[in-house]
């Protein structure tokens, strides 16, 4: 960057012998002004407007991580569930725009050449990562290891409730009406 906080477009240029770079503003005469190159050193060209656009993508990106408050993941199994949601509703989503498209999911680009709509690229990436989430969900068993951790957590409760039944001398029937409240309880809960 040049110019104090401006950022410049940076390409050398042809002067001979000379290690000079443009400093014309980042994207000038570009429909991305202030990222990538100028116009006049590539940046109206589809490699550089692509270049530019993830760029931007990114700077956006990082910019929201920036005033998110990240949580370390203490329960990775129900993280991963959340993610496979997610993912889910993500290809879901996408899956309505290209339906959308109709019969336009194809167009001619500046060269002449047909070109598949950049939705439908998406649209395959999305399935794709829903079918990894998914599969890795299937070959870890997420469900049977949340219902088994869910299972292990009411037994415990219920031992401590036992122990405390017992501590404070309750037996018998009260004793058993109490366990099988509570029985009926966390079943409601889970």
């Amino acid at each position: 960057m040049a110019n104090g906080s401006k950022p410049v477009c940076g390409a050398k240029t042809r002067q001979e012998g000379s290690a000079e770079h443009c400093g014309l503003r980042a994207g000038w005469g570009t429909d991305h002004p202030g990222t990538g190159r100028c116009k006049l050193h590539g940046g109206r060209t589809p490699g550089q407007n692509i270049k530019a656009a993830h760029q931007i993508a990114e700077r956006e990106v990082r910019a929201v991580l920036a005033e998110l408050d990240v949580q370390p993941v203490d329960d990775p199994l129900t993280a991963l569930a959340q993610l496979a949601g997610q993912v889910v509703a993500w290809q879901q989503a996408i899956a309505e725009i290209v339906n959308r498209l109709g019969e336009d999911v194809r167009y001619e680009g500046r060269a002449g050449a047909e070109q598949l709509r950049a939705e439908v690229g998406l649209y395959e990436r999305a399935m794709d990562r829903t079918n990894t989430v998914l599969s890795t969900i299937a070959r870890l068993d997420i469900d049977g290891r949340l219902a088994r951790i869910e299972e292990a957590k009411a037994e415990f409760l219920m031992n401590a409730v036992q122990a405390g039944l017992a501590a404070i001398g309750v037996t018998g029937e009260q004793a058993t009406t109490v366990k099988q409240v509570m029985a009926r309880k966390l079943r409601a809960v889970a």
